[in-house]
């Protein structure tokens, strides 16, 4: 009895066993949750803003080293044939750019517009594998890959390069005047329409950076190559008011010379000295030989103004009736309606009694 009471209670027990795959399945339940405690210990980078300026500046800097460097290079070759370093000039700018990005980000260093800016290139798709107590600043991280400064110098020094000699050997074999069926046509609109196209990309790409601070060209964005401090207690090596006094200068100097071809001069002239000019009167006897603009004395082509008399030569008065319909004469400031030529024996006549009043 009490054998057949045992073997009851020992199938019991066998059947309570878990089955043999009971710990893959286990497995499988608490995969999720292992694998999210495992990325909660890789902790993204902390948010950080980098100025924007900065990296601006660096760009900027970076362009202005170029030409410093160019314009060594070119005094080397002075005493060559005049505008025989021009043709190649395309591949002294890729052979400048390459040398940047050689002795700079190629080692792991930044451009000399980075530096000064102290700025750094950061390789964004591997700073999500750093551990919590890796992060301090968010500034951590490693740098560029090899691949990605490879791709970086195939799409600044040799994009740049093939670009520019590609829109000059379409321009010297003439593609846009070509038929509009011939295959030259139709490269030269397609390239017309690829660099319209990466002109809109390179707007919106602007608009990002500007919104969010990161990747200021479309490259450092296709190869995610963030600008970030390189040291965060250290300030630019450039200060802000040397800056501010530069854009000030420049946009000043481009202001005047944006303005100052289209102001009449002879206007402002005649506003500032005709309340100080004694010959207001038109056919005034004291009249002077010599054309109120240029000062020309005798005058070669005369012209008169209409209907005050007064001559000028034909080119200063032709200008400034062209200039504004609004021109007044400067000798009697009366508004000139037209012009003619004046009539040579009158001319002739008036230096002949100039003459005759002279004293001997």
């Amino acid at each position: 009895m009490e054998d057949a009471r045992a073997s009851p209670s020992s199938s019991s027990q066998d059947t309570n066993l878990p089955p043999r795959d009971a710990w893959q399945q286990a497995y499988l339940r608490v995969a999720p949750q292992w694998q999210q405690l495992k990325n909660s210990s890789q902790t993204p980078i902390l948010p950080i803003s980098i100025s924007r300026v900065n990296q601006f500046d660096a760009g900027r800097l970076d362009i202005e080293m170029s030409a410093m460097l160019k314009d060594q290079l070119v005094k080397v070759f002075s005493v060559m044939k005049p505008g025989w370093l021009s043709r190649y000039e395309p591949e002294l700018d890729a052979f400048l750019q390459f040398l940047i990005w050689r002795f700079s980000i190629w080692v792991d260093k930044p451009t000399p517009g980075n530096a000064l800016m102290n700025l750094r290139y950061r390789n964004e798709n591997a700073t999500t594998m750093l551990r919590k107590e890796e992060v301090r600043t968010g500034l951590e991280g490693p740098g560029l890959t090899k691949s990605q400064k490879l791709w970086y110098c195939l799409a600044i020094v040799g994009g740049h390069y093939g670009w520019t000699r590609l829109q000059s050997f379409s321009a010297f074999r003439s593609w846009g005047n070509s038929e509009q069926s011939s295959w030259s046509r139709r490269a030269w609109v397609l390239l017309q329409r690829a660099e319209s196209f990466y002109k809109a990309t390179s707007f919106l790409n602007l608009l990002l950076f500007l919104y969010t601070g990161r990747y200021r060209s479309i490259v450092e964005r296709v190869l995610k190559a963030r600008l970030v401090y390189e040291r965060p207690n250290m300030n630019r090596a450039v200060s802000f008011e040397y800056m501010n006094r530069q854009l000030v200068w420049n946009e000043f100097s481009e202001l005047l010379l944006l303005i100052l071809p289209l102001l009449n001069t002879a206007s402002i002239k005649k506003i500032l000295f005709f309340p100080f000019s004694n010959d207001q009167s038109p056919g005034s006897s004291a009249e002077d030989d010599a054309c109120p603009v240029c000062g020309v004395n005798p005058i070669a082509i005369s012209f008169i103004a209409i209907p005050c008399e007064h001559k000028y030569c034909y080119y200063c008065l032709r200008t400034r009736c062209s200039a504004g319909s609004s021109f007044h004469c400067l000798r009697c400031n009366a508004q000139v309606m037209a012009m003619k030529r004046s009539s040579p024996q009158v001319n002739s006549i008036a230096m002949v009694k100039k003459k005759m009043e002279k004293p001997y």
